[in-house]
């Protein structure tokens, strides 16, 4: 089982794709480290905000969710360099991933955030001098950064550090309803372009990655979904007050949606539940098709045939020197 937990709606950015910094979490209202205590066993743990080093108690967060999750990653916008050298010097298993919305200047616009691109890329680099392993950063696509993804690409690739994409998604969690993508097959291409990259390499975690990006290609199309989605069975979401999600892609945040509350229930009681069988039920019949890595990942370990059947045939064509994802 993988979670989210989504430790703070503050944030120092004003990102166009997000507008999480304009309804920050009141410090008061945000779950002490020990409820995070409650949770089960895990395989993966993100951890998430708005910006998880605003918190000035992540270091006991991730101490507690260590003993809970096999892997540990957290997602930074990278604008804090001590602050996450420091963690990391502490607990140098844990993952980090930097949020890098383009080159500089489609990455400062994006993100609202003055040399946001600086701090990022010196956080990454200054991460791989203190040695710490699990490191990458990625990109969240749409209309304005699209072109920026292949140069990123091989920045990650010449930098020996992982590479991760997204598309802009409207949900709650981001208290956006009018992300969209009008350039739909500019934007289907320049996922084109990255899938070829991939499935050229010799890392058969790249040709999955390329399977999860011909499914963002599908996304921005409009088309279903690849895999049905686990949201709620193979992963949840815990938010700053403590309740219990299946996932961060629901149009809205209200109690139709919670399976519980870690600060009134234990986990066990949380999700053998009436309320969250229901809401699992509601899952298999959304019709928003999100294709989130935070979905998507389980969704694709547990149907793992089909992804690499279609890995499989664009390696072949790749091979065969034929276009891949034609």
């Amino acid at each position: 089982m993988e979670a989210a937990i989504i430790t703070t709606y503050r944030c120092n950015a004003k990102c166009h794709m997000c507008n999480v910094w304009q309804h920050p979490t009141k410090i008061t209202e945000e779950f002490r480290p020990d409820l995070l205590d409650k949770l089960p066993s895990l395989d993966f743990a993100n951890l998430t905000g708005g910006e998880p080093f605003l918190r000035q108690d992540l270091e006991e967060i991730v101490a507690r969710v260590s003993r809970k999750a096999r892997r540990v990653v957290i997602s930074t916008n990278g604008y804090y360099t001590e602050k996450v050298l420091a963690l990391a010097a502490k607990h140098p298993g844990i993952g980090i991933r930097i949020s890098l919305e383009g080159l500089p200047s489609a990455n400062d616009d994006l993100r609202g955030l003055r040399d946001g691109f600086d701090h990022g890329l010196r956080t990454l680099l200054a991460l791989q001098r203190q040695g710490l392993k699990d490191i990458g950063f990625g990109i969240t696509v749409s209309d304005r950064n699209h072109r920026d993804m292949l140069e990123l690409y091989q920045l990650a690739k010449r930098l020996k550090v992982e590479f991760a994409t997204a598309a802009v998604h409207n949900s709650y969690y981001f208290h956006k309803q009018d992300n969209r993508i009008a350039q739909v097959e500019e934007v289907a291409e320049s996922f084109r372009e990255l899938i070829r990259e991939l499935i050229k390499t010799h890392r058969p975690k790249n040709w999955f990655r390329a399977y999860f990006n011909y499914g963002l290609i599908e996304y921005v199309r409009g088309k279903p979904r690849l895999l049905p989605c686990g949201a709620g069975r193979d992963m949840f979401f815990v938010t700053p007050g403590g309740k219990i999600l299946p996932c961060n892609g629901l149009a809205e945040d209200d109690d139709a949606h919670t399976f519980g509350d870690l600060h009134t229930q234990t986990f066990a009681e949380i999700w053998n539940s009436d309320k969250a069988r229901e809401i699992r039920e509601r899952v298999t019949r959304c019709p928003r098709n999100c294709w989130m890595i935070g979905t998507a990942s389980p969704a694709m370990k547990r149907a793992l045939s089909k992804p690499a059947l279609w890995v499989i045939r664009q390696k072949t064509r790749s091979l065969l020197g034929k276009d891949v994802c034609a």
